[in-house]
């Protein structure tokens, strides 16, 4: 059963509400934007935010350590961010399971099981294999009537396959004998020693099958998918890239192409490539290859993000220097920093340069129509991971997820290996729901955070800095120093071990923000700032509070209200 069916349909008992405890404890460059043709494309845009999604992909050959790593955001407005867990199991023969559609929990039927299916832990199985998506849609005629939908067929794979090329059969398959019932996907594919990625879409209502290409990642390159398709030509001929065999010839049947094989574009098929779909999800991609590339050799692709002209994005790219699981963290909160899509540098960001714009992602004003930007980091994430694979470590902790819950951007990513055999109570799906708040739940602490965060937030990011770097300094240091002693116990010693370390840091990142949210609460009542000394708010002599800062806006904000309304406000010229 998927993560999706739970959300949707069980009644889940969380702890009943209390009240908070208030104890301690640049100037954007000027773009050409064609905005009318973006709202033209506007659906694109959404990239269908019920569940729009990013994956990034590190190949081995460009991490520091030799892992191959995948990052996924799943990033919905009505999802309750929580770790699900299925666990391994044999199977008798004749026994059916059930397929539920991920989106709405509804059966779309049952297929018959196999044998016996592998242990998973979020998007994680037990032997390090890790799938993502991310959703394009495409072309409307193609949604598929199978029986197998996007959701169902990555965790069913999860429980079937052990190695990345293995789970492509296995999805192919899957699609090709009992349907696929879903629009346009990309996944992202990656076991210790490759990473893949793999565009499916369906044939429509009269046919269940899909179309799909799937294409090893070169080792040492990145690549990655922000609901839009990016696999645009590929070779025919090359034992790294796996194509369905009518691929070429349904297109050609349906319309969509009429040139040569060697010419055919996947994505140009089978996608809609408009402003909408690369603005609002190639830029995402966009902004990652920027960021360990280099500057000059990504902008020369702005006209294909902001206009849809031009080159499109490579597939993949060659950083200039080794990453880290931290580096893909971090760049799973980005928000375009530093690049002409910079989400704290207009006003829009209002006085506190907040990088978060509430949807709907259009707008209207005096019959003009305008955009939010969309980035990787967004508010609305129900949960997000960074999955670590390498096979130099022992085989219980091969595959790290390191996995967390609401915003990427102030979320604490906590360690959880394949081997798992729980999940901690803050992170189960049983402490609460998306209307049932409780303390003991960490998406229910992170949001108490990050939605105070999104008030104040150029004041309060330093404060929620220090202690989410703090929680993650440490944790990398315990996985680090913990695997040599893996090595030497037995498994059941072992994973028990791993269980108790993902426990202690999920529980104590729960309670450390709990402690953070009073905090920031305290610090930033009514809008001032209170004064610090020695890790306490200061007092006078008398036992008072002292008289604290006021923190006020920016000048640019400043400059708004003056632009807005300066001569009803204007008090007389300022003095020299």
């Amino acid at each position: 059963m998927t993560f999706r069916f739970f959300f949707l349909i069980l009644q889940i008992r969380g702890e009943a509400y209390s009240p908070f405890n208030q104890s301690q404890h640049k100037q954007q460059p000027t773009m050409h934007r064609h905005l009318s043709a973006i709202i033209a494309a506007a659906a694109a845009l959404m990239c269908g935010e019920a569940m729009a999604c990013t994956s990034l992909i590190a190949t081995p050959g460009a991490t520091a350590e030799g892992s191959s790593m995948v990052t996924y955001a799943a990033d919905s407005h009505t999802l309750y961010g929580a770790l699900y867990k299925q666990d391994a199991a044999d199977h008798a023969p004749g026994a059916m399971r059930n397929v539920v559609e991920w989106d709405t929990g509804k059966l779309l039927g049952q297929i018959p099981e196999v044998v016996h299916t592998y242990s998973t832990i979020g998007n994680m199985n037990e032997h390090g294999l890790t799938i993502s998506e991310s959703t394009w849609g495409g072309r409307d005629e193609l949604a598929g009537s199978g029986l197998i939908d996007y959701g169902s067929l990555i965790y069913i794979t999860l429980q079937r396959a052990k190695t990345a090329r293995e789970a492509i059969k296995v999805m192919t398959d899957l699609v090709n004998t009992y349907g696929y019932a879903s629009s346009g996907e990309s996944f992202s594919i990656a076991d210790p020693g490759e990473v893949w990625i793999m565009e499916l879409i369906g044939k429509g209502k009269s046919d269940k099958g899909a179309v799909w290409v799937a294409r090893r990642v070169p080792d040492g390159y990145i690549c990655g998918h922000a609901n839009h398709s990016r696999i645009h030509k590929f070779p025919l001929k090359d034992k790294e890239t796996l194509y369905s065999p009518d691929v070429i010839s349904f297109a050609r049947k349906q319309g969509y192409f009429d040139g040569k094989d060697k010419d055919f574009d996947f994505s140009r098929a089978y996608a809609v490539t408009d402003i909408g779909a690369v603005r609002g999800c190639d830029a995402r991609v966009w902004s990652f290859f920027r960021k360990y590339t280099s500057p000059d050799e990504m902008d020369v692709y702005q006209p294909w993000i902001l206009l849809a002209e031009g080159e499109p994005l490579p597939l993949w790219v060659k950083p200039s220097r080794k990453l880290t699981a931290h580096d893909l963290k971090w760049m799973m909160r980005d928000h375009f920093e530093g690049t002409v899509l910079d989400m704290t540098q207009d006003i829009g960001a209002g006085p506190y340069d907040c990088p978060y714009r509430w949807r709907p992602m259009t707008y209207t004003v005096d019959g003009s129509e305008y955009t939010h930007e969309r980035a990787i980091a967004t508010q609305q994430t129900g949960f997000s991971f960074v999955s670590d694979m390498n096979n130099n470590r022992p085989e219980v902790m091969k595959g790290i997820l390191w996995f967390g819950v609401d915003d990427a951007n102030t979320c604490v990513y906590v360690p959880v290996f394949n081997s798992a055999t729980a999940v901690p109570r803050s992170l189960d799906e049983a402490t609460a729901d998306l209307l049932t708040l409780s303390w003991d739940s960490m998406f229910w602490v992170n949001n108490y955070v990050a939605n105070q965060a999104y008030n104040r937030y150029s004041q309060m990011i330093p404060d929620i800095r220090r202690v989410q770097d703090g929680l993650e300094t440490a944790m990398t240091g315990a996985v680090a120093d913990i695997a040599g002693k893996v090595a030497s116990m037995d498994k059941t010693t072992a994973t028990a071990t791993l269980n108790s370390l993902t426990d202690y840091w999920a529980e104590k990142t729960t309670a450390d923000y709990k402690q953070l949210g009073d905090y920031l609460l305290v610090k930033y009542l009514d809008g001032n700032i209170k004064k610090e000394a020695d890790g306490k708010f200061s007092r006078t002599a008398d036992g008072m509070p002292v008289s604290p800062v006021f923190g006020g806006y920016n000048e640019r904000y400043f400059r708004s209200i003056v632009e807005d309304a300066g001569e009803r406000l204007k008090v007389g010229d300022a003095k020299q």
